[in-house]
């Protein structure tokens, strides 16, 4: 009985008790999610290129 009741309790908060976005804001943070990944993406494939070529850099003086 208590598994019902959650499931109709939880489908109860769902529909009444949580505002959803308007598909205007959806749109909206989606584009900045895409924009914040591309620019963390761009920002760590630098650092990885920049600490390849010191490290090879490093490394070819001691060999």
């Amino acid at each position: 009985m208590k598994v019902i009741r959650y499931f109709q309790d939880a489908y109860n908060e769902l529909v009444h008790k949580v505002s959803w976005p308007t598909w205007g804001e959806l749109q909206s943070s989606s584009v900045v999610v895409m924009i914040a990944s591309l620019m963390i993406a761009i920002v760590v494939f630098i650092m990885d290129y920049s600490f390849e070529n010191l490290l090879g850099f490093l490394y070819g003086m001691f060999y």
